[in-house]
């Protein structure tokens, strides 16, 4: 995957992920992007071990892989950094 295709990917993907968790993500548009990338590569990898990476037609079961890595990949990055942050 090239360099473009990974942000256009990252966007895509990162974009989906936060549309179908639940609740408000207080994450700024680059983390999702990167998230969002983070979660194409995987996602395609993970595909690819499962047989799944080139089907007919759009490869719906690797986008879906891809989002869910990546809604996976922002809750995990939400847990860290913790959902919201305190001021004093």
């Amino acid at each position: 995957m090239s360099i473009i295709g990974s942000i256009i990917a990252g966007i895509i993907v990162g974009g989906l992920a936060r549309l179908v968790m639940p609740g408000k993500q207080n994450i700024s548009v680059l983390v999702t992007i990167l998230l969002g990338i983070v979660g194409a590569l995987l996602g395609w990898l993970i595909a690819g071990w499962l047989g799944v990476q080139q089907t007919d037609g759009l490869d719906w079961i690797r986008w879906i892989i891809s989002i869910v890595v990546a809604a996976i990949a922002i809750s995990v990055y939400l847990g860290i950094r913790g959902r919201s942050s305190t001021t004093r």
